[in-house]
């Protein structure tokens, strides 16, 4: 089974600031637009530090989706079920590749949780979980590679980082825009560590309470549909999944009914992406080895 990272809050500390500090870039060129406005830093300087600054690492975007992760770990217990884990991971592998994004730094990894609850994350850096409520809502590898490659589709268009407030960046940049190449101090070092404290608790509210906008569930819907085109699976699987969630929907439950947007809004949306094609056959081999991994979930 893969294994998954569990850490206290002082290692996810420390895993914040190793995202941070050893390149001293940042995301977002933000915090150099309040420097110019307080007047610490002119227009040329700051144009300056723009230019340096590089969108975020593959290794840092992993730092920061291996802290979501363990938080996402320290509130629910994964399924300890070696033949099950192995199975999606089998599954999430194959249309991994087959997305827009096929690699990340150290791979993806998919886990199940041992929850009744409806509902699926996927953390920044490719760690992806889906609970075995879920799962039982599946009929069939089609329907799993479905919910699978959603997730991708949300790890592909990098929706976890865009969950990070523009404010904690903005704190994050500035301090090293002004700290320049001398030592941080001790008060630096506080303030970087809890704006980067803070871009887990971001990211991981999204997932787990607040839920995406419809756009960005649209763009991960998307991007299911042509994955699922590229590997072989039926698009209309994912229609099928919505459909079950839909007839399981309980507006007072915390699952995905508080996470995401309503099911028929997102069946309508993907009808139009895919059209009418004919489904593909469907092998024989492939129905038996689901039931084999995951008809006792």
């Amino acid at each position: 089974m893969m294994t998954f990272p569990r850490y206290t809050g002082s290692v996810l500390v420390m895993l914040a600031l190793a995202v941070l500090l050893p390149g001293c870039q940042t995301i977002t060129q933000v915090g150099t637009e309040v420097g110019v406005g307080v007047g610490v830093l002119t227009r040329d300087e700051a144009e300056a530090i723009q230019r340096s600054a590089e969108d975020i690492t593959p290794e840092q975007e992993y730092y920061i989706g291996r802290a979501v992760a363990a938080t996402i770990l320290s509130q629910y217990q994964p399924y300890e079920n070696a033949e099950a884990n192995r199975y999606v991971n089998q599954v999430g592998q194959a249309v991994a590749l087959a997305s827009d994004k096929p690699e990340t730094y150290r791979g993806y990894r998919f886990l199940i949780l041992d929850s009744d609850e409806i509902n699926a994350f996927a953390a920044p850096g490719g760690f992806v979980f889906v609970t075995r409520g879920l799962l039982r809502l599946c009929r069939t590898e089609d329907e799993l590679a479905a919910v699978l490659a959603h997730e991708v589709g949300h790890v592909q268009h990098a929706h976890g980082l865009r969950a990070i407030r523009q404010g904690r960046l903005t704190t994050a940049f500035t301090i090293l825009a002004l700290a320049g190449a001398r030592e941080y101090g001790r008060d630096e070092l506080r303030q970087l560590t809890q704006a980067f404290e803070g871009s887990i608790q971001d990211i991981t509210h999204t997932l787990m309470t607040s839920g995406y906008s419809r756009r960005l569930e649209r763009e991960a819907d998307e991007a299911a549909v042509r994955i699922m085109k590229r590997v072989g699976y039926d698009p209309g699987a994912l229609i099928r999944m919505l459909e079950e969630m839909d007839r399981q929907l309980d507006p007072g439950r915390r699952d995905f009914a508080a996470t995401h947007p309503p099911p028929r809004d997102r069946i309508r949306d993907i009808r139009r992406m895919i059209g009418q094609p004919e489904p593909p056959p469907v092998p024989e081999v492939r129905q038996a080895r689901f039931a084999k991994a995951l008809g006792r979930i």
